[in-house]
């Protein structure tokens, strides 16, 4: 029985330009209530934006959030591991002697934070609270995460060069232009594990949707594991069923399938 549906949100749920049919979610909504299935978006998202997106329906939602460092339920944190404010300077600093072309997002619990040489509305799709300093010596909290968005592509690359900081926290190229980092052993897939722990469902009864390399985690925690048809090869293989793209809906004709099957 699926208790538990988890999505990554850009690339997977949402379509292309970065929305979802409204009109088909009240469908999905509907049945998943009915059966009593709990919805959980698991994205690199500010959890605010995610609530932005979704409106008066975010508070139904378990919103794993803030590239799964946190999980919000009804407006409120319960849950968050943060990565410490000198290991986070430490690695900005990195950054920004490897390249100063790309963009840096420092995430506190107060919103995210850009150089004030960085338009806002360049970052506004996935933040929802947004301010700019002119360095990011100035913050003094702890970071929720730290993203890196390249238009150049080269987030393969800069990985690699970030290695110093392997061992002490978690950093993945979700794609070639986004890079997340998070503290140790904090991904969708421990932050996942924690939800299913305080929600008390097991893996056999989740099923989770992804497309990019930060989801491979992700799928591990689902029996029922998606990759969309616009996944990379490696979340391909790794999933159990491969669906249709993302602009095709294929996340909730899924979930309307799947649970159908059940009624």
């Amino acid at each position: 029985m699926i208790k538990l549906v988890l999505t990554d949100m850009d690339g997977t749920f949402l379509n292309s330009n970065g929305d979802f049919n409204r009109e088909l979610y009240q469908d999905v909504k509907k049945i998943m209530q009915k059966q009593g299935v709990i919805f959980a978006p698991v994205t690199g998202k500010q959890c605010e934006r995610v609530e932005e997106l979704f409106g008066d329906d975010a508070n139904d939602l378990w919103i794993l959030g803030d590239s799964a460092t946190r999980i919000k339920h009804n407006r409120e944190f319960v849950y968050e591991n943060l990565l410490s404010n000198k290991l986070g300077l430490e690695i900005i600093q990195q950054l920004e002697e490897i390249s100063l072309d790309h963009i840096i997002i420092a995430c506190t619990r107060k919103g995210a934070v850009i150089k004030d040489t960085v338009p806002t509305d360049i970052v506004r799709k996935s933040y929802a609270q947004v301010r700019q300093v002119a360095d990011f010596k100035e913050l003094n909290d702890d970071f929720v995460k730290i993203t890196v968005y390249d238009s150049a592509l080269q987030c393969f690359e800069t990985r690699k060069k970030l290695s110093t900081f392997f061992e002490s926290a978690y950093i993945v190229a979700s794609e070639s232009a986004w890079i997340d980092i998070a503290n140790i052993n904090v991904h969708k897939g421990t932050t996942v594990e924690h939800l299913q722990h305080l929600l008390n469902i097991k893996p056999e009864e989740t099923m989770a949707f992804g497309d990019g390399y930060n989801d491979l985690e992700l799928l591990v925690r689902a029996a029922y594991s998606f990759a969309v048809r616009n996944a990379v090869p490696e979340l391909k293989e790794a999933a159990n069923y491969i669906i249709g793209s993302n602009d095709d809906n294929a996340v909730m004709k899924t979930i309307i399938h799947m649970l159908s099957l059940r009624e």
